[in-house]
């Protein structure tokens, strides 16, 4: 099943955003009934019945951009320097209006002098809304998700 060139360039475009902390227009590419979900311990964990790292409905996700945006977030001041290499980006399905992509992602964040690596698999829920693609869900598998991590304090 052949990749349409719009979707790639979303999730491109998406990794970028959160990159360079442009916080308004990452939120812009959300659906309005929006999960972002980053499990921990186990990547299919009931998110209502064990603790997830993010699980953030559209509200939710607002609220965390606010806080990132005051520059007032004591996790986030100042702001982590991130760069992230997005690859073997595939369409799992298509349905219409609902596209279900995967991507793996290589993540470097540098924070007071320090590097960390992050990695894992993103799942992605889109839907062509108005000419374009906006992101239903995000589900982010951290390949050290069973493991005592870092701070998550920023958009992975």
């Amino acid at each position: 099943m052949s990749i349409d060139s719009s979707i790639v360039e979303f999730i491109y475009r998406e990794a970028r955003l959160q990159d360079e902390h442009r916080y308004e227009e990452w939120e812009a590419l959300w659906t309005d009934d929006a999960l972002y979900w980053v499990p921990a311990n186990d990547d299919n964990a009931d998110p209502t019945r064990q603790v997830s790292y993010i699980y953030d409905n559209r509200s939710r996700i607002a609220s965390r951009i606010q806080q990132l945006k005051t520059g007032q977030r004591h996790a986030q001041s100042p702001a982590s320097r991130m760069r992230r290499v997005v690859s073997n980006i595939e369409l799992e399905s298509e349905d219409g209006a609902d596209v279900r992509a995967a991507a793996n992602f290589l993540l470097i964040e540098v924070r007071h002098g320090e590097q960390n690596v992050w990695c894992g698999r993103t799942l992605y829920r889109l839907r062509r809304e108005d000419g374009g693609l906006r992101m239903q869900q995000k589900k982010v598998l951290l390949v050290n998700n069973a493991e005592p991590i870092r701070n998550l304090a920023f958009l992975i």
